[in-house]
């Protein structure tokens, strides 16, 4: 089966995953990079305002890459804001040195946050942080580790 090629233009890894970068909003349109989603297959829905991407999904900015096995992008009726997405399956999120790995993750655009579940876990640099759920909250820069498990090796640089 052929692969499918659509572009985003919604800075949506900023806000999907922004764990150790600055975070946005989406008044900060200037700052939007051309977002590039392959995947097996996608169904595009305007009745319902979704887009469902299947089958090795990988969507990379100039900086950041999300892997999953499902991606649902839920967005506007006139199509140019995304107000959630749900990302299940394999979830693999590469930013610098930094990877998270997760079963499902939601972005929710009214609230400002990211959740993730089904076994979070985020690695930099050896260091790992890990949980039964983390939200992170865009507008404060802040995170919420519920049964928290952290994991630090002291290594001399």
């Amino acid at each position: 089966m052929s692969r499918a090629l659509f572009t985003v233009n919604l800075f949506f890894a900023v806000l999907l995953f922004p764990l150790s970068i600055s975070a946005a909003s989406a008044s900060h349109a200037s700052k939007e990079s051309p977002i590039f989603i392959t995947s097996d297959t996608l169904i595009a829905d305007s009745k319902n305002n979704t887009a469902v991407f299947e089958g090795s999904v990988v969507a990379a900015s100039e900086d950041i890459s999300i892997a999953s096995d499902k991606m649902t992008v839920f967005y506007d009726a006139g199509g140019k804001k995304i107000a959630k997405i749900f990302v299940l399956g394999n979830v693999r999120v590469q930013k610098g040195e930094m990877t998270i790995f997760s079963n499902e993750a939601e972005y929710i655009d009214d609230e400002e946050k990211i959740i993730f579940t089904g076994n979070p876990k985020v690695i930099e640099k050896g260091n790992s942080i890990a949980g039964t759920k983390i939200i992170y909250f865009l507008k404060d820069e802040k995170a919420m580790v519920e049964g928290s498990r952290v994991l630090i090796k002291n290594k001399p640089d």
